[in-house]
Order: structure tokens, then sequence, then C-alpha cells
């Protein structure tokens, strides 16, 4: 299986009918991707009944791809002062999620880390914390540090995610060295395989000092002969068994990621049918 859907629900005007509530936003959603990424839980964690509603308002076979708070990876450097320490803050988050675990809307929890957490012993150990933090929740990783990918380290970064039960985040991103990784078709933790596509914007990417980081970094629309290269990458995931495949379209700057979402799932031979998109016969096989 392959689905698709977008980061957010409340960026993509094209979605919804002009003034449309924002309350509204995320049950229309559900009617044109089967799968959102949720990402204001990174930047604060949310609570219960945020998370009930949405699953309240979402069809039957909707999944959550929820982002780990931000102190959970590291991007707030230690500034964690509304906990005690880590172990509570981690039971917070997982408290926040309850509703969609109960549901069974969770697809997994998404551990982005920053840039600066490199390939090191020290990080091998937080991420085995993690897990453990996290018990058996499903979990997605995605690195920003091109130290996970070296040619010494790369197959030792694949074995690590298939034995302590992580699922691979595949990134599609501008290369610029330290900040990003190569796009790795290999699949993590069997069952499940993700893809973020946070388009191509080198010179915006750099930036990240720049006061309009945030707004400039993902401004980027895929051509069709770029999401086709994606096409031919799915087939070689789907021959390496990589399981159920989501790919997150996260070029928002502009307004672009639900359009290139949409000419992904055409390409892909996929309609929005009812409550979700309808999966065909995407390689011939009956």
């Amino acid at each position: 299986m392959i689905q698709v859907g977008v980061t957010g629900w409340g960026d993509h005007d094209d979605l919804y009918p002009a003034r449309t509530p924002a309350r509204d936003k995320l049950r229309i959603y559900g009617q044109h991707f089967p799968v959102v990424e949720v990402d204001s839980s990174f930047y604060a964690i949310q609570s219960q009944a945020n998370f009930q509603r949405w699953v309240d308002i979402t069809p039957e076979n909707f999944t959550f791809f929820v982002k780990a708070y931000q102190g959970m990876t590291g991007h707030s450097r230690g500034k964690n002062q509304k906990f005690a320490g880590p172990g509570e803050m981690f039971e917070a988050f997982i408290r926040s999620i309850d509703p969609v675990v109960e549901a069974g809307k969770l697809n997994a929890v998404l551990f982005q880390f920053p840039p600066w957490f490199d390939c090191t012993l020290d990080s091998i150990r937080r991420l085995r914390a993690i897990r453990k933090w996290m018990g058996d929740l499903p979990l997605a990783i995605e690195f920003r540090n091109p130290s996970w990918f070296q040619e010494d380290t790369r197959e030792k970064t694949i074995q690590f995610m298939r034995e302590e039960g992580w699922f691979h985040v595949i990134c599609d991103e501008p290369q610029i060295g330290h900040g990003s990784v190569p796009t790795v078709l290999e699949p993590g933790a069997p069952g499940r395989t993700f893809i973020r596509l946070h388009g191509r914007n080198a010179e915006g990417w750099k930036k990240s000092s720049a006061p309009n980081w945030r707004e400039i970094r993902t401004l980027y629309r895929y051509s069709t002969e770029e999401l086709l290269e994606w096409r031919d990458h799915l087939d070689e995931l789907r021959k390496k068994d990589a399981g159920d495949i989501y790919m997150i379209f996260n070029n928002n700057s502009g307004g672009d990621a639900a359009d290139n979402a949409k000419e992904m799932m055409a390409l892909l031979g996929m309609e929005p049918a009812g409550n979700a998109p309808r999966q065909m016969d995407l390689f011939g096989e009956s």
C-alpha cells in the first residue's frame, strides 16, 4: 500500500472553500488524503482534547503521523523548564496522544533530529533511551546530519533501525552538505517506510539564520519529471520489502504541497473516493 498526504492541514487553501473556518479544515482534508503529519506537536505538546477532536472528525481509516515535541529530539537544546526531566516530558507527550492510539489512528511518531545530532556513541545511546521511553509505540526516524549515511556508516545505520524498531524516514531535500542527508532508498524496521519531501530549494535551505527561514526553506514546487522519478523510486522500495509506504509532502511555504501530492496520486493511479483516496492497480499486478 502507498498513501500520500501533506504536513498539517491549515496551510493548503486550494483544498477548502473560501472562508472555511479553521475548525472544519481537517474534516475536509480527510476527504482528500488518508494521512496527515501533525507538526503542531513539535512546538508544544498538544492536549488530549485536541487529539480527541481530530480523531472524531476524521474518517475511520485515517491516520496521523505525529511529530515528536522539540525537547524530545534536542532541538530546544535542553531548555525544557516546564518539565522536571526527560522522563516527565516523554510521559506528557505519550499521554497527549492517547486518543489517537486508542482509536487505532496513530501511524507513527516522527522523531526528526536536528543537524547537530551526528552519528556518535552518545547519539546511539540517546536513541536507545528514546526507544525505551516510548515503549511499544511505532516510531519513525529522520536524520539531518549526513554522518549517519556516509560510506562507512550507512549500512550500520539502516541495520540499527531494523534491529531497534525504527521506521526509516527517507528524505528528498536540497543537498548542501552539513544539514541535509542524501536520499537513501532503504527500508528500516519492517512494515512501514516514510518519505518526506521538503523540496529542493538549496538557497532557502542554507539560510538558517535568516529571520524568514521557516517561510522560505520549503518554497519549492516539484515538477512532473521529479515526481516521475519518485514513482520509479517507489517501485524500487517496493522490491525491497518496504511495507506500507507513506509519502508526506512538506513543501508548504508557497502552498505547493497539496497540489504536488494530488499530482503524485494521479501519477500512481490513485484518486479521492468518498472519505479517502482509493488505491488502484499500481504496478500492473492482479
